[in-house]
């Protein structure tokens, strides 16, 4: 896991898989605020990047159960974050507007996965929603999978019956890099054949050229999503909100 925030802390601001995510979360945080300042908390924040767009929208809070995550967003000014784990949080119920987890609940056992949603369910206010981002489909399953301590790979419909049974209102669920499935899937089935072994590769900027290309191309996929969803990608995007 330290291999993975050192390797993310360096490619989070220009590599194109990052810019895109940010562009396919940035209308939802927009939805759920409503235009107003609302109170959040990443739950699971590793290095805090994503805490500077969270706090475009309002009072954003971060837990990371990683010191290593935690030193990099300190080193960078974060002071509303804290060391715990997604499956304790330790803040009072109905505390929050708005509750994000961006690739973590993929790297929890099936037990631990729901113990987090359910305290996600807790601090959440009636009416509150949640964002949460994981990876998508088995067949994709590759070295990056070993770096990041993939327990699993989502369907649409298990992330959707998952966030169901914790007690949340699927309000929308779409599959994301959509644009640049075929290249992913190239390199995941090159190393399925080769066998899987820990690797940053995947989250090393590429080249300048090559990075502005995927770059322009999931722009245009954050585009076409404001309008429809996507029928497959190699991670998926859903907006769940707590019953008022």
């Amino acid at each position: 896991m330290d291999r993975l925030l050192e390797a993310t802390a360096r490619a989070e601001r220009d590599h194109f898989w990052f810019r895109g995510f940010r562009r396919f979360v940035e209308p939802l945080l927009r939805d759920a605020s409503r235009g107003r300042r609302i109170e959040i908390l990443d739950a699971g924040c590793g290095t805090g990047h994503n805490l500077t767009m969270l706090r475009r929208f309002g009072h954003a809070y971060g837990i990371d159960l990683t010191m290593s995550g935690l030193q990099y967003a300190r080193a960078r000014g974060d002071k509303l974050i804290a060391r715990a784990s997604v499956t304790h949080l330790p803040f009072p119920s109905a505390r929050f507007d708005l509750v994000t987890s961006f690739d973590v609940l993929y790297a929890l056992r099936d037990e631990l996965e729901r113990q987090a949603i359910a305290e996600m369910v807790r601090v959440l206010k009636p009416g509150g929603r949640v964002i949460v981002n994981v990876a998508a489909l088995r067949m994709l399953t590759g070295n990056h999978s070993v770096l990041g301590g993939e327990v699993r790979r989502y369907h649409r419909a298990e992330l959707r019956d998952n966030l169901e049974a914790g007690g949340l209102r699927v309000k929308r669920i779409t599959y994301t890099n959509f644009a640049i499935l075929p290249l992913v899937a190239a390199v995941r089935l090159k190393q399925r054949a080769t066998g899987h072994v820990e690797s940053d590769n995947e989250i090393s900027v590429p080249a300048a050229p090559v990075n502005a290309m995927l770059s322009g191309l999931l722009a245009i996929e954050a585009a076409a999503l404001r309008a429809v969803n996507m029928p497959l990608g190699s991670s998926l995007l859903a907006v769940a909100e707590k019953p008022a």
